[in-house]
């Protein structure tokens, strides 16, 4: 009875949005292209496609039995804006450029998106380096991916170190080498920037890593084979030695490959799982007849959404910025696979095919996917329930009247001052949120050495740009978790408060006395808290406490290192990166050394007393 209320009182709201379609119906073309629905803040609420833009938007007005998705996304439609196009190949790609770009609450969203890792081989220069790369393909050279994984691209450039011995530092490092570094020594590379190796040599070298990453390791094996036993009845054991170290290593990697019964060249496997309305989709990357790796997706949608549309909807975003194989084989029929075909061949100029395989070896690549998809969706609905759990354990702990779905964890990091950051972290449901960490630079001086004021200046700024709905900053936590004892409890309450935040609670977390993980002591709402040392409750706070801690460090380092390679220390003659590191290191900071005396700027390693009184009389002229 509770549903079918639900539902008429969504279909009677949803006459809203079909008002606002009838009166725009007269004014929209029969082209195809992209419609987007906005909400009263101009919001994109959805992004849809169509051969017909007119006929598409009429099925709205006239489908009676709407799906309540479609309702509710009715109910919320204050505007249309529509986007036409040459042709539906062009507003497909438009339509998943448009849902990455603003993602639609009523879309099918494809989340943790990301570019893949490639390994790159170089081809223009003297000495070819090889690296991973990431990112547009805007170099001369050979890549050879994606892989899914960075972890999966380092080990395969490490075995191919391992291999053919080719250079992995940058330009500016091998330019300027005197002697070789270390890899040489544990016959990682062939030290061609002091030519331990013939350019000759060392390019046909280049060019059998080539045909290995193309999958011709037999063909390598076999020549480094023949070499050997030449190297071995010439009594040139020292080459045989490194050339059957070679083969040991290429024989590593093959065995390594899962086999590829299918014999797929290039392709990629993708297979959905759904339980729970919850969808996890993996994908297996075939190269140059190898396994490269297999990632897992959890796109957002309906949970009454069916496995179709969500594989539909995935394929058509998962392409939309990356390169694409011959070969896509799916583990479900999708309705618009004609479309997509013509779309994506277009796009990378030449023939895309995607099939769905019923039986063959090609079935049980297909399963294997399936199987991992399943697996990986179990583990992910484990975590979230275990999240959950500790959430509601959070709030009993606490006595918090209010339901948790969304943590946001505090840090700040600095040295003497210098160099001063503050982080933010987010953890919900399904684990930390990576994209909602954020940093924030000290930009008030006075803060820069005062834990209470760089906490203040934080939680102002963030709180304050999201009451303002800045550029669409984040939206509240459920909960607050400040790394810091009573002060900083307080002055986050008071911060909350002054900005009319006072139904978000807040719980700072303190170290022991001796700074002992298990002794940690919590502030609420005027009280003290203690957990029993073997507390799940405990772990999971300190599991996100140590997170936003490991966080803040990050930040701070990378803006110290940036102040160490630029600093007024720069300025002054004489001084090179040597002295300027050694001096940032024992001072902190360029202000540090300009306050420091004579005998103390002395005592530091490599600073001999003329250099010292140089260093002294700048700073004091400067001033």
């Amino acid at each position: 009875m509770e549903y079918k209320f639900l539902k008429k009182e969504a279909m009677i709201s949803s006459n809203i949005g079909k008002e606002i379609i009838k009166k725009e119906l007269p004014l929209i073309p029969k082209l195809p292209g992209v419609y987007r629905m906005l909400n009263e803040k101009n919001e994109i609420l959805y992004v849809g496609k169509a051969k017909n833009l007119i006929n598409r938007l009429k099925n709205y007005i006239s489908e009676k039995n709407q799906i309540i998705r479609t309702e509710r996304m009715l109910s919320q439609t204050k505007k249309i804006e529509i986007t036409t196009t040459s042709n539906e190949s062009e507003a497909l790609l438009l339509e998943a450029n448009l849902i990455k770009k603003y993602k639609p609450k009523f879309n099918i969203l494809l989340r943790d998106d990301k570019s893949f890792p490639f390994i790159f081989i170089g081809n223009k220069d003297k000495w070819p380096q090889l690296k991973k790369h990431r990112g547009k393909k805007d170099k001369d050279g050979f890549f050879f991916g994606p892989f899914a994984s960075a972890g999966s691209a380092n080990w395969t450039i490490k075995m191919i170190q391992k291999i053919f011995h080719l250079r992995v530092c940058d330009d500016t490092v091998f330019k300027n080498r005197q002697r070789p570094c270390i890899l040489y020594q544990i016959k990682r590379c062939s030290a061609p920037c002091v030519g331990y190796i013939k350019e000759e040599e060392y390019k046909k070298t280049v060019n059998d890593a080539i045909d290995f990453v193309s999958g011709k390791s037999r063909k390598i094996q076999k020549n480094l084979s023949n070499q050997m036993e030449k190297a071995s009845e010439d009594l040139d054991f020292e080459k045989a030695t490194v050339l059957r170290d070679r083969i040991k290593s290429l024989n590593i990697i093959q065995s390594s490959q899962r086999i590829n019964e299918a014999n797929l060249i290039e392709a990629d496997v993708i297979a959905g799982y759904k339980e729970s309305g919850k969808t996890c989709i993996q994908v297996f990357f075939y190269r140059s007849k190898q396994n490269w790796g297999n990632q897992a997706f959890f796109p957002k949608h309906d949970p009454d959404e069916n496995l179709n549309n969500v594989l539909n909807s995935f394929v058509s975003q998962f392409y939309e910025n990356k390169s694409v194989p011959k070969l896509i084989i799916l583990s479900e029929e999708i309705k618009e696979k004609k479309l997509i075909e013509k779309t994506l061949s277009k796009k990378e100029n030449k023939e895309i095919k995607i099939s769905v395989v019923k039986k063959g070896l090609k079935l049980k690549v297909v399963n294997l996917a399936i199987k991992n998809a399943k697996d990986g969706l179990n583990r992910k609905l484990y975590e979230t329930q275990n999240n959950k759990d500790l959430f509601e354990q959070v709030a009993k702990k606490f006595n918090l009247d209010v339901n948790i779905n969304l943590i946001e964890v505090y840090d700040n990091s600095h040295i003497q001052g210098t160099n001063s950051v503050g982080a933010l972290i987010a953890f919900g449901d399904e684990g930390f949120i990576k994209k909602r960490y954020r940093k924030f630079n000290i930009k008030i001086q006075k803060n820069e050495n005062d834990d209470y004021g760089m906490m203040r200046e934080v939680l102002y700024r963030r709180f304050k740009r999201a009451i303002q709905e800045k550029d669409n900053f984040l939206s509240f936590p459920d909960l607050i978790l400040i790394d810091g004892g009573k002060g900083q409890y307080s002055v986050a309450r008071e911060v909350m408060n002054d900005l009319g935040l006072h139904d978000i609670p807040i719980i700072a977390i303190a170290k022991g006395k001796y700074r002992n993980s298990g002794d940690e002591t919590f502030f609420h709402n005027g009280k003290e808290y203690k957990f029993q040392k073997n507390d799940p409750t405990l772990f999971f706070l300190q599991r996100i406490r140590d997170e936003s801690h490991r966080f803040a460090i990050s930040a701070h380092r990378a803006k110290r290192k940036i102040g160490i390679t630029k600093s007024l220390l720069d300025q002054i003659q004489g001084i090179g990166s040597t002295r300027k590191r050694a001096l940032l290191n024992h001072f902190g900071s360029a202000r540090a050394v300009e306050s420091a005396s004579m005998d103390e700027i002395k005592s530091v390693e490599g600073v001999e007393e003329k250099v010292a009184k140089k260093i002294y009389n700048f700073f004091h002229e400067w001033k």
